[in-house]
């Protein structure tokens, strides 16, 4: 039997997915491809799949069905420890496990020992060194010596951003980060992941969203799903449409961009399907 191999250039390799659980298929079939200098938004409404896709493509969960390369490694033949220092991951259920009186410099640091919380680790200066700059890249630098259970919502958005980037991973995958965050925590984020996207040395980038606006400048493509399945995926300025988001909400959606920003509303009459005007 041939051994299944992927293209060293893409970090994710998804060919016919499917995802299964009590007989209910969350995702699938999918195929998907990401490369290195691209900047995936992942869009859709709830029960979507969309987290359970992020969660193939984390190696923390294996496909019921179809071949799923991580990395260029095949889930489900390949030990997923190997893969964890390499993905970065940002997500709520990562910010319930935090202890309330962590540092955010430990936490941060932290990431590349593969733990959360500080127990017996010694950390050198060039640890420290290598946080303080990436805190610096989220404009949360100042916010080193706090602990975590004083954070705002978006303060702390930020500070798991910045852990996710610490170990220098290949990809970072963000889960909804903008959920919970007002307007000025939210338009803050979404600069901060746009220069982010615009940095050449940033690694390649996955973001889940249910909504266009925080869709940051930057950038490059977008997949979109409804009930497991894919209704759109390609290049953002291409599969980003009326017409898309109508099929993938199930209503009548407007939309319109204005200075690389997204902005989708229900649409009030006919013309709701036309794709959007700059």
């Amino acid at each position: 039997m041939t051994e299944l191999t992927s293209d060293p250039d893409l970090l994710i390799d998804f060919r016919d997915v499917e995802l299964i659980r009590g007989g209910k298929t969350l995702v699938g079939p999918v195929s998907w491809q990401v490369e290195l200098d691209e900047r995936w938004v992942i869009i859709g409404p709830n029960g979507a799949g969309k987290t359970s896709l992020l969660r193939m493509a984390a190696a923390m969960e294996f496909p019921t069905h179809g071949d799923a390369f991580v990395l260029g490694e095949q889930l489900g033949h390949v030990d997923v420890r190997e893969l964890a220092v390499r993905v970065g991951v940002v997500s709520s259920a990562m910010a319930g496990r935090i202890p309330a009186d962590e540092l955010v410099s430990d936490l941060v640091i932290s990431a590349g020992y593969a733990v959360l919380g500080r127990w017996r680790e010694e950390y050198d200066e060039t640890d420290r060194e290598q946080a303080t700059n990436i805190l610096e890249s989220m404009g949360a630098e100042h916010l080193a010596d706090r602990t975590f259970g004083t954070l705002s919502e978006g303060e702390r958005k930020r500070v798991l951003i910045a852990r996710g980037l610490m170990t220098d991973p290949e990809m970072l995958l963000l889960d909804e980060p903008a959920a919970g965050l007002d307007l000025g925590g939210r338009e803050e984020l979404v600069d901060r992941l746009s220069n982010l996207a615009q940095d050449p040395d940033a690694p390649a980038l996955v973001l889940i969203t249910h909504h266009v606006e925080e869709i940051p400048p930057g950038f490059t493509n977008i997949m979109m799903l409804s009930e497991g399945g894919v209704t759109a995926q390609g290049p953002l300025d291409e599969a980003l449409t009326a017409e898309n988001l109508t099929t993938t909400f199930r209503q009548n959606i407007a939309l319109t961009v204005d200075d690389g920003r997204y902005f989708a509303r229900r649409a009030r009459r006919a013309g709701g399907h036309r794709r959007a005007e700059g």
